[in-house]
């Protein structure tokens, strides 16, 4: 046994035993005493602690997904419908149908995704966009 720090009483540990139990396989952890070094004890003690606190209250941990960024093409005065089909097309790999409607849904609804995907992709192509002259912008999506 090992005395504590007034040098009369044995070091009792919270998790079971005194430090001078041979069979314990943390002897040498745990013969820390709280006075000697405070900070090892308190961590210790708060991981007991929300170790017992997790199993208690049986909380879960649900892993989110971040939402993705959208590039949004918005209409403008100045580009003709078939200019901004073309870059659609060029750009982005559009089918020549898809092109139009998306370029359709630009001018009758004022602005269409693109694009989805990583914040840093969707800058980008936001940067593309303004690149070819049309005015773009990129949010998180909302679905």
């Amino acid at each position: 046994m090992v005395p504590d720090v007034a040098g009369s009483n044995p070091v009792v540990h919270p998790h079971g035993g005194s430090s001078g139990d041979v069979g314990n396989q943390f002897v040498g952890i745990l013969d820390i005493h709280p006075a000697w070094c405070p900070a090892l004890w308190k961590a210790f003690s708060v991981a007991e602690i929300l170790e017992r606190t997790d199993e208690d209250t049986g909380l879960r941990v649900v892993v989110e997904f971040d939402r993705p960024w959208i590039t949004l093409v918005w209409n403008d005065p100045v580009n003709e419908m078939s200019y901004v089909a073309w870059v659609f097309k060029t750009y982005f790999g559009f089918s020549p149908a898809e092109a139009r409607k998306r370029m359709l849904q630009v001018h009758n609804e004022g602005k269409a995704v693109v694009a989805s995907g990583s914040r840093e992709e969707m800058e980008r192509h936001v940067y593309a966009m303004h690149g070819y002259g049309l005015w773009a912008t990129l949010q998180k999506d909302d679905a």
